[in-house]
């Protein structure tokens, strides 16, 4: 059965530093191409940042040069290293998995954790 948890998220100040773990349980994050999105109060979800099967990645413009996104094997988990962080980038994270194609990354229906919560003060 699909599981996925996010843990890391929490208040930090502006210029600070989070990262943000992904544990699934039920798929082989190495076999899976896999993405974080954040919803900000009132917005739609956004992708943040992607990791295919084959270690493309790809960042959302406005996170570029400040995040990264990562996948350990070992421990079956996709962490997103989150650096410099400003008010903007307050919201929900959620981990997923996703179809990748075109040079495109597109989350499954089903396929999301419940988030983890990152605040960002000024």
């Amino acid at each position: 059965q699909l599981e996925i948890v996010e843990s890391g998220g929490g208040l930090v100040q502006a210029g600070g530093s989070l990262r943000l773990s992904c544990k699934a349980s039920g798929i082989i994050v190495r076999f899976n191409h896999m993405g974080w999105h954040r919803q900000a109060p009132g917005k739609q979800p956004e992708v943040v940042a992607y990791i295919t099967v084959s270690n493309i990645t790809n960042y959302a413009e406005s996170v570029k040069g400040r995040f990264t996104i990562s996948r350990d094997n070992a421990k079956n988990t996709v962490s997103l290293q989150m650096d410099s962080l400003g008010p903007e980038d307050t919201g929900v994270y959620h981990c997923n998995v996703g179809d990748y194609g075109g040079g495109e990354y597109f989350p499954k229906a089903g396929y999301w954790g419940q988030g983890t919560q990152v605040t960002v003060s000024s």
